[in-house]
């Protein structure tokens, strides 16, 4: 599985740092640890990304989520 940001061309690179952290589960003080920033300002750029407007979407390969059987294949009979 990986994510994938569409509209991250509009944000600065510590905005897509940030984004990318949090939208994988990281709470906004272990992105301010491993940031070296501060709580209020991992939330200052959460915000300032979520207001420029981006999407998240997750790329999920094949028969991973076993919606198929073994014998159905995605496209099959």
């Amino acid at each position: 599985m990986k994510i994938e940001i569409r509209g991250a061309e509009k944000l600065s690179f510590r905005e897509r740092q940030v984004v990318v952290l949090k939208e994988t589960g990281n709470s906004s003080e272990s992105i301010a640890k491993k940031l070296g920033l501060t709580s209020s300002t991992v939330a200052t750029l959460f915000n300032r990304a979520r207001n420029k407007g981006y999407e998240v979407v997750i790329v999920i390969p094949g028969n991973t989520l076993g919606l198929y059987g073994p014998e159905e294949e995605e496209g099959g009979s």
